[in-house]
């Protein structure tokens, strides 16, 4: 139990002071952009477009940290980037005959690696408190849940789209799941894992309505497949860490039963379909000619063989006369363009977020910071549906979150602070009486 001396003591970041309107404003003006929402909503051309470039014009914002000592993470980040994007741009120019300059435009869908840097940047001008992050992420979430609500309500029928055109997802889609909108889920899904955990260790109706309002929108609204598997994954894990033994006996014997029935009816009985209308075809086919290509010759699996930038006139699917789409065959796809050191690499990269967080954790117990790191477990659990190279941004704003509070509180390895961060809302002390 903490005492009145060392509530003086903590660090600013973890005053449970009311959030700043100013601060919380500006946080909820940027997150979307951080966070990729509009990365791949063509239809919001504005703000598509200012998504696309924004990973270069926020990125002299990182100048700002020239006054600071070097953050953890920094080198991994800028080491990994310049590997990611030089290697698969030399191999394109043998493999593929790119041009350097073109075949390095392929690799921009990775600059938001950088959002480390400027959002990190941004954390250290603004300081906003642990509060107010968590406060300006949770309003994102709900934002997010209600434009979700209001648009499957208001939105006609002929405004959803039933045919593709290659290279476009239309905002609104009609396919075999029905009526679905297309739309990014980061900031809703950290906001269910939040509610999820205070669910937990608090039995609060509330928290609990939270989590049935955000999974209901994915499930009935997104309707992404990808998602569901992600989130249900990330609950049962939890469920079954935080739980006692007996009661893990139980998950173990139910969780399977839950799992089939949760995928046996609706759409999402096609989860695990392999017939034709479900995609299976052109994946098997892709996979074959991906592996094909890369054959027997070990620096094609160990540097990969880059891929054809998306500015050539050419296009992977002329050049294998076949639909043939790199994320969708996941992880063999960027063994494919970056090869088993650049797959190592990208998994790398999400598991030192999990690590800074265990730090974080044995100094601060916070339920936001949980969320984080829960979504960290969901991006490993639907990188095998879908590559975590489509939206790097979101994992670069966790590990700048994580390492703004580990700069911002002051945990170095030897301080004493370890603390519940939020008197009235902390899980630490219902962790304490919830596990044994």
């Amino acid at each position: 139990m903490e005492t009145a001396s060392s509530k003086a003591a903590l660090s600013p970041v973890f005053s449970a002071e009311p959030a700043r309107a100013r601060v919380m404003l500006w946080l909820l003006a940027l997150l979307p952009l951080f966070g990729q929402t509009f990365h791949y909503i063509s239809a919001l051309a504005p703000l598509w477009a200012l998504s696309k470039a924004f990973p270069v014009l926020s990125l002299p914002a990182a100048f700002r940290l020239a006054g600071y000592p070097r953050f953890p993470v920094t080198r991994q980040i800028l080491i990994s980037f310049a590997w990611l994007v030089l290697f698969p741009s030399f191999a394109a120019m043998f493999y593929f005959h790119e041009g350097f300059f073109t075949s390095i435009t392929a690799q921009v869908k990775l600059l938001p690696l950088l959002y480390f840097f400027s959002f990190l940047a941004l954390l250290l001008t603004l300081e906003p408190t642990l509060h107010e992050l968590e406060r300006s992420f949770i309003v994102a979430g709900v934002i997010v849940i209600c434009a979700l609500i209001v648009m499957a309500a208001i939105v006609p029928d002929s405004w959803y789209s039933g045919s593709y055109v290659v290279g476009q997802a239309s905002f609104f889609t009609n396919d075999s799941r029905g009526h679905r909108i297309r739309m990014s889920m980061y900031f809703p899904i950290i906001l269910l894992f939040f509610c999820y955990r205070r669910t937990f260790f608090e039995r609060h109706l509330g928290y609990f309505f939270g989590v049935a309002v955000a999974f209901a929108v994915t499930l009935l609204i997104v309707k992404t497949r990808a998602m569901i598997i992600g989130i249900m994954g990330v609950l049962l894990i939890n469920a079954f860490v935080w739980a006692r033994p007996m009661a893990r006996l139980g998950l173990l014997v139910c969780a399977p039963f839950a799992l089939v029935g949760v995928f046996s009816a609706g759409y999402l009985a096609t989860t695990f379909n392999l017939s034709s209308e479900n995609g299976f075809d052109t994946r098997r086919i892709s996979i074959q000619l991906a592996s094909g290509f890369l054959g027997s010759d070990p620096l094609r699996w160990l540097f990969g063989v880059g891929t054809i930038s998306p500015t050539s006139s050419d296009s992977l699917i002329d050049y294998f006369h076949h639909f043939f789409f790199l994320a969708d065959i996941t992880w063999l796809g960027i063994v494919f363009e970056y090869g088993v050191i650049g797959a190592a690499i990208l998994l790398l990269f999400q598991l030192r977020g999990l690590l800074l967080y265990r730090r974080l954790r044995a100094k601060v117990e916070d339920d936001f910071l949980g969320a984080l790191f829960d979504y960290l477990i969901y991006i490993l659990v639907i990188s095998f549906f879908y590559p975590p190279t489509l939206t790097p941004g979101e994992t670069a704003v966790i590990l700048a979150v994580f390492v703004y509070v580990w700069h911002a509180g002051n945990l170095n390895e030897d301080g004493d602070q370890a603390i519940p961060v939020h008197d009235a809302d902390s899980r630490s002390d219902h962790a304490a009486h919830a596990t044994p």
